[in-house]
């Protein structure tokens, strides 16, 4: 029986993984030979072109993300961690509230917000930015990021905070010098999912910054598309390229993000 369940363990985890493989695949095929049928199960007389045009064209693009991303962190963080101290530690009146309200921003589709984004950001001249985009792609992480942050701070050990104070602590040196280092796991956890999100983002990057000088590597991909010009090997190659990043976050945070996620979900 458990050899039967590996082996079907197995091929499903190929199945998953096979568009990966092709993606993979295509960014190594030619052009002259993307429609050959059957295709090439392997990349036969692969060509790095599609990689020539990821450093040529799409470093840029790859830098505007990194820069998106980073700032999506920053900013998620600064207005997450604080809320959900307050709302796990100090409980203010209204905190129910506040976190259905939170749970309910969490269901509203991307388009809607971008739409509403456009209008405000059209008249405050934030249009075609980065910072633009990242208050936008913040708005996804942090309702996210509060939830998580507030379900691990409830945990914390009321003796640990009242030590704290007892020592001379205030609120914010309480904060800052206790409650972030112990969450560092969650912390983590929604650190990586706000990167993730800004960094795969093509909703809020094709509405607010479609005009702009400084668009990120989903844009990028994009561009690729044309009514009679699809570069097939040089949208997978990048799109190999901009998955790097990504799997080598998934990989080194996988063990704090697992620890995050649960985190609160057992009491003592």
């Amino acid at each position: 029986m458990r050899h039967l369940k590996t082996a079907i363990g197995l091929v499903l985890t190929a199945v998953m993984l096979f568009p990966v493989y092709w993606m993979i695949n295509v960014s190594f095929t030619r052009d002259q030979d993307m429609r050959k049928s059957p295709p090439n199960w392997f990349p036969v007389d692969g060509t790095l072109d599609g990689y020539r045009a990821v450093l040529d064209q799409q470093l840029p693009y790859l830098g505007v993300s990194l820069v998106v991303g980073l700032g999506t962190v920053a900013l998620t963080l600064l207005l997450a961690a604080p809320a959900a101290y307050s709302l796990a530690k100090l409980r203010p009146r209204g905190g129910g509230a506040l976190s259905f309200v939170l749970l309910i921003a969490q269901m509203i589709p991307g388009i809607i917000m971008a739409m509403g984004f456009y209008a405000i950001f059209l008249s405050t001249g934030v249009l075609n930015t980065v910072p633009g985009l990242i208050v936008a792609d913040s708005t996804l992480a942090v309702p996210f990021a509060v939830l998580i942050l507030t379900t691990f701070m409830s945990g914390i050990p009321e003796e640990l905070l009242q030590a704290a104070r007892t020592d001379g602590a205030g609120v914010v040196r309480t904060f800052w010098s206790i409650v972030l280092p112990v969450s560092r796991n969650s912390i983590i956890t929604v650190s990586l999912f706000a990167f993730l999100w800004a960094w795969s983002d093509f909703i809020f990057a094709s509405t607010l910054d479609q005009g702009g000088e400084s668009q990120p590597i989903t844009l990028g991909i994009y561009h690729y598309i044309g009514n009679n010009n699809q570069e097939w090997n040089a949208i997978m190659a990048t799109a190999v390229v901009a998955s790097i990043p990504a799997s080598i976050l998934l990989v080194v945070a996988q063990r704090y993000v697992a620890a995050g996620v649960t985190a609160g979900a057992v009491k003592d």
